[in-house]
């Protein structure tokens, strides 16, 4: 997904140390971008993913295979935290910071 967006927004990623990023190298490479770990059991070295894995457990409970659910569904709670406000960006929306951030880069 971040490979739709111009490099000059993809600067780094970081993730936890989760299996589901096993994959790390491949991603490293393909985006041409460096990726960091934070440490283990420091799950507030990333607050926000925290808040945001909080929200999405609304819609998909902890245990629960993603299989379960179509396509349309998943891409709708998507969006609609997408366009949550938050307060760590000024009650923005991610979507307000992203159409910001493509503006003044890349126009």
């Amino acid at each position: 997904m971040l490979s739709r967006f111009p490099r000059e927004l993809v600067k780094t990623i970081t993730c936890d140390n989760g299996k589901e990023f096993a994959g790390w190298r491949e991603v490293e490479k393909a985006l041409g971008r460096d990726v960091y770990f934070t440490d283990a059991f420091c799950a507030w070295q990333k607050g926000t993913d925290q808040n945001t894995n909080g929200w999405l457990r609304q819609f998909f409970p902890k245990g629960h295979n993603l299989s379960r659910y179509n396509q349309k569904y998943i891409d709708g709670k998507v969006d609609l935290l997408n366009n949550r406000p938050r307060k760590c960006i000024g009650w923005k929306t991610p979507n307000e910071m992203i159409i910001e951030a493509l503006a003044k880069c890349c126009t």
